[in-house]
């Protein structure tokens, strides 16, 4: 985990893209947030660049293939599980089958986006400064 590296943010809705935008902007963190509007833009750009994440940001319900998809082809791509990027999901709801999925595939946390933008801003600041504490193996390299 690079925790000066780019926040990946897979969300198809403009209007939730231009929020985190905002929040991300008065929280003031340094890491580069990079938007994909869909996961297989986002597995492309994983599987191209020498950039280390920080986290991914990933949304459920999306164009081609979904939040769940996506996570299983990073959680069984080696190159991508050696990154020790931490994954979690980012939706407008939850359901009992959803956790238990996402679970399942090893995310690292899930989050129900808040209907205010204080609250939105809050759990944004919560997540990061959580990441931003935790040690991961890849920064034994």
């Amino acid at each position: 985990m690079n925790k000066t590296g780019p926040i990946i943010v897979i969300e198809d809705d403009i209007d939730d893209q231009e929020m985190l935008e905002e929040i991300f902007l008065k929280l003031g963190y340094k890491n580069k947030i990079v938007y994909f509007a869909d996961g297989n833009e986002a597995l492309e750009y994983l599987n191209k660049t020498d950039v280390q994440p920080f986290l991914i940001l990933s949304d459920i319900n999306m164009p081609k293939i979904n939040g769940f998809e996506l996570r299983n082809k990073i959680f069984t791509n080696e190159q991508l599980q050696t990154k020790c990027i931490p994954y979690l999901f980012f939706t407008t709801s939850a359901t009992k089958k959803s956790v238990t999925d996402a679970y399942a595939l090893s995310v690292q946390g899930f989050f129900e986006k808040p209907n205010s933008m204080k609250g939105l801003e809050n759990t944004i600041k919560k997540i990061i400064e959580y990441w931003q504490e935790c040690i991961a193996p890849s920064q034994y390299d």
